[in-house]
């Protein structure tokens, strides 16, 4: 996909995540059908009580993870730039997930190929129930990419480090 072209994607703003998870119940029914968090394309980490971490796929503009599946089952939805998974062709190998900086891809016990966000089309329900929550960890945008935000492609552990500082000060975490 191209660098220029206008991409939708969700921008994770940690300090204000709540804890709620009404992110990954919104995902798993919208996908689903069901409440399975498990199946949620975005997960709510809690590292440290008052410190959680949504995590979610960023789109990297370079999509290590599509360019690692053998079988083709991941591609790029064009009006988003969302790495879409056709099921049928995913053999669960974990390649994905081993090219992915921020391991995001997961492969559910029992769902029978990886899940990765898709945005819901361009109108990502984790965003929707976040904002009605009165939350707004999560917003969406749209618009050019920067390569910038490829630094939120991390580790969730690294971003709770980084976030537990900032709360808690770094001579507490030693």
């Amino acid at each position: 996909m191209d660098g220029d072209v206008e991409r939708v994607w969700i921008l994770i703003t940690p300090d204000k995540c709540s804890g709620c998870r009404l992110c990954e119940v919104a995902c798993s029914l919208e996908h689903e059908g069901i409440i399975w968090p498990e199946a949620s394309r975005i997960r709510v980490f809690e590292f440290l009580p008052g410190i959680n971490m949504p995590h979610t796929c960023v789109q990297c503009p370079d999509y290590p993870c599509v360019n690692s599946c053998p079988t083709n089952a991941l591609s790029v939805d064009e009006k988003t730039g969302a790495v879409l998974v056709d099921e049928d062709k995913c053999i669960e190998c974990g390649a994905c997930i081993t090219a992915c900086p921020g391991s995001v891809p997961r492969i559910p016990e029992g769902k029978g190929s990886v899940v990765i966000c898709d945005l819901c089309g361009g109108n990502p329900k984790c965003v929707e129930v976040c904002h009605e929550a009165g939350h707004d960890a999560l917003k969406i945008v749209r618009g050019n990419y920067r390569s910038i935000f490829r630094t939120f492609a991390k580790d969730p552990v690294e971003k709770s480090f980084d976030l537990a500082k900032k709360v808690y000060g770094e001579e507490l975490l030693r």
